[in-house]
């Protein structure tokens, strides 16, 4: 079975895969949503909507200060716009799986993506704040760790990329595989043609897998990122 699966192809030969075209749908879904969240804010929040939404704002906000502390925003002005953005990227590519899509946590190029533009954002930062001397760390505590230091750096974006990718690919399968069980044991039940059984049984574990792993997944990233990037700038 192909795992990629190509639902625009152009003369030329150049494809655009499925998990593409969905990263596409939900970043023009957060921008319509941000768009109008954002529409006729006053100084003076009199809505519900801009309550909650300040409320939101101020609670990320809240979770990078202790993370990272409170000059963050002097050091990384653009941080938390970042760290707001993959959470919520993050949480809707969990989420979208429920709505039939093709959820793009569950492709390894898009994990791989955030988990390479997080590390660029760590040496980044880390040079910006420590100059070249910031890969003197490398040769800390002695310079016979140095490989074992560099085999780290290594593992940083690969860790970064499998963990979410695997709880949410793994997630996806089970639940596959238990839509045909149940399939089949309906299939078993005479007089029945409506696969009942898959109407009530997952809808627990979907709350599971997908929305409290998704989110757990999310918080995680985002939680690894801020650590790494507060620790390079120290």
């Amino acid at each position: 079975m192909k795992y990629t699966q190509w639902v625009i192809e152009f003369a030329n030969g150049f494809k655009i895969s499925e998990t593409v075209v969905t990263s596409w749908i939900i970043m023009v879904g957060l921008i319509v949503v941000a768009f109008l969240l954002t529409r006729n804010l006053k100084p003076v929040p009199t809505t519900k909507r801009q309550i909650m939404l300040e409320y939101a704002v101020g609670s990320l906000r809240g979770l990078i200060h202790s993370n990272m502390g409170d000059d963050i925003e002097k050091r990384m002005p653009n941080i938390f716009p970042y760290i707001g953005s993959l959470f919520l990227f993050f949480v809707c590519s969990n989420l979208i799986g429920l709505l039939g899509f093709k959820s793009p946590t569950t492709d390894v190029d898009t994990t791989l993506a955030w988990a390479l533009i997080t590390c660029f954002l760590i040496y980044y930062e880390g040079v910006k704040a420590k100059g070249p001397g910031y890969f003197k760390g490398l040769l800390e505590p002695v310079p016979l760790l140095l490989p074992l230091n560099i085999v780290g750096e290594f593992a940083r974006p690969i860790s970064l990329t499998f963990r979410p990718f695997g709880n949410i690919l793994g997630g996806t399968v089970i639940m596959g595989l238990l839509y045909q069980l149940l399939a089949f044991i309906s299939s078993l039940i005479p007089n029945v043609s409506i696969p009942f059984l898959q109407l009530l049984i997952p809808v627990p574990l979907h709350f599971y897998f997908d929305l409290f792993a998704g989110c757990l997944q999310a918080f995680i990233f985002i939680m690894l990122t801020m650590v790494f990037v507060s620790n390079s700038t120290e």
